[in-house]
């Protein structure tokens, strides 16, 4: 496990063997970044990998929009095929782009899932890697966010990312 700090909080990601196995964000403190990891074990020395990840996801942080973490593997071996797929899918939104769930749904293969698909969206234990934040609800309401500052962390997102809201009368 690694903590850090970045333009987006402080940051804490574990690993199980060489696989990303969760990634927080967003908090006031390496302890806090730690708390809500829900580990038990302490912060480690990171690994040339891991160091280079926490650079990537420090200049994400930054404003580099220029980075899919696609590369980056992930620890999903205790996800059903449908939320693996969710998640596989939900990785490759481009950047300062959005679905809605319903979207995502259908584009999995299950277009009556849209609440499935925010299930697993509530549950994503790599946010940033897999970008839940693009998924907003129908119409392109942001719908929920469960990081830390909620919405309007969603927003600061997605406005990082160069998308454009439109602002309506």
């Amino acid at each position: 496990m690694a903590t850090f700090d970045s333009k987006l909080g402080w940051m804490a990601a574990s690993w199980h063997e060489g696989l990303l196995a969760r990634l927080t964000f967003g908090h006031s403190s390496p302890h806090a970044a730690v708390a809500s990891l829900a580990v038990d074990h302490e912060p480690g020395k990171a690994t040339p990998s891991i160091n280079s990840l926490i650079k990537r996801l420090q200049s994400f942080a930054n404003g580099d929009r220029s980075d899919d973490f696609l590369d980056v593997a992930l620890m999903v071996t205790d996800k059903t095929p449908f939320q693996q797929v969710v998640i596989e899918r939900c990785r490759r939104i481009p950047r300062g782009e959005t679905l809605s769930y319903g979207e995502l749904a259908a584009a999995v293969g299950h277009p009556r899932a849209a609440r499935a698909v925010g299930s697993v969206m509530a549950a994503n234990r790599f946010p940033l890697i897999v970008p839940c934040h693009s998924v907003v609800a129908v119409g392109g309401a942001l719908g929920g966010f469960s990081a830390p500052d909620g919405i309007h962390m969603k927003r600061r997102l997605l406005t990082l990312e160069g998308h454009e809201f439109v602002v309506s009368d």
